[in-house]
């Protein structure tokens, strides 16, 4: 070859051209393998891959998520009950309460044959009311299923007729005391119970006289005692957890505390103290 002459390159053969090519397809497989689950069952069937079924299981759940949802949603909630209120009546002044317990709350104190709605719910000695669009409670041993038929006696006058059972109570008893005896036992012939003197205090001292009765015929004493006060001298009047006095009239029936029973609270009867 003669000076200054160069031998041009030869061209590059197909195989050189592509070995670049075969080494990018090569990677490229080794990138996105068959996973070994990949099963085909049928000569005609495409091979399926766990990732490339994954979308379509997730798209599966979410569907049946949604319709489970739907379910709940379209499920109707079952109400409550209505409660059915169910009336009855008092036997006698009744004291109505926020909470069952002596010792609750006063709420309002109600006339004896007075219609109340009960609700069914009870505790204990106690039955819930419906009262004034809320709920409140009374002792259920003064409601009546039917409307009780209240004696009204209207006694005339004061007697100082000794009385037919006997003198046996009047013993100890003071002069106010033995003129306001005498005088109920006329009027009231029902009482057969009385309490004289014994104790302490004004019942120590003959003062004091406890009527034994219970619902309208209690009422109906005490109102008569109230209304002849002056003529027995009556200091103070307690039934059924409310007290009257001379001295405080103007104020009316005052309620009391809770002494924890039946008696104590003056409910079995009326009693009266004398100056």
């Amino acid at each position: 070859m003669p000076a200054g002459r160069h031998r041009k390159a030869p061209r590059p053969t197909l195989a050189r051209r592509l070995r670049p090519l075969a080494g990018f397809v090569l990677a490229l497989a080794t990138a996105i393998p068959i996973t070994a689950s990949a099963q085909v069952t049928k000569a005609d069937e495409p091979v399926a891959t766990t990732a490339l079924m994954a979308p379509e299981v997730v798209r599966s759940e979410m569907r049946a998520a949604s319709r489970y949802r739907d379910r709940l949603v379209a499920q109707p909630v079952a109400a409550k009950p209505a409660v059915k209120l169910r009336p009855m009546w008092t036997t006698t002044r009744l004291n109505v309460r926020a909470r069952p317990g002596e010792t609750s709350k006063l709420v309002t104190l109600l006339g004896a044959g007075t219609r109340v709605l009960v609700t069914g719910k009870v505790r204990g000695h106690w039955a819930q009311i419906a009262w004034k669009k809320r709920t409140a409670w009374v002792h259920k041993s003064y409601l009546a299923r039917t409307k009780p038929k209240l004696t009204t006696i209207t006694p005339t006058g004061v007697s100082g007729a000794p009385c037919p059972d006997g003198s046996s109570v009047e013993i100890g008893l003071q002069p106010n005391t033995v003129k306001l005896y005498r005088a109920v036992c006329a009027a009231f012939p029902a009482v057969s119970a009385w309490g004289g003197r014994s104790g302490s205090g004004d019942h120590g001292a003959g003062l004091a006289l406890d009527i034994m009765c219970t619902g309208s015929l209690g009422d109906a004493i005490a109102s008569y005692v109230r209304s002849h006060a002056s003529s027995f001298g009556v200091s103070e009047v307690i039934w059924q957890q409310h007290i009257w006095s001379v001295q405080r009239s103007g104020e009316g029936w005052r309620p009391m505390e809770d002494r924890g029973s039946t008696t104590a609270n003056h409910y079995d009867h009326v009693h009266v103290s004398v100056y």
